[in-house]
């Protein structure tokens, strides 16, 4: 499961919402939406098109799109709840 934060604030911060974003890059609000909450993949060609509308370069790429999501598991959940 990837991260997709860092993405969203950089969407944000240069376009102000993914509403007004998605299409700038040939893509429906609700499309935007479904791959960022990983219901559906981004290809390769919507990567660079983001890419290219958020200035991100290539050795920028794996930060935005393919960092692993960290999840507490249950025991460190339990315990913080604990505490």
């Amino acid at each position: 499961m990837f991260d997709y934060d860092k993405l969203r604030g950089k969407i944000r911060e240069k376009e102000g919402s993914e509403t007004k974003f998605a299409p700038k890059i040939d893509m429906s609000a609700a499309s935007l939406s479904s791959k960022l909450n990983q219901k559906t993949d981004f290809t390769s060609i919507e990567i660079q098109k983001i890419c290219k509308k958020l200035e991100i370069s290539k050795t920028e790429i794996p930060k935005y799109f393919f960092e692993e999501k960290l999840e507490l598991n249950s025991s460190i959940k339990e315990n913080a709840a604990e505490h």
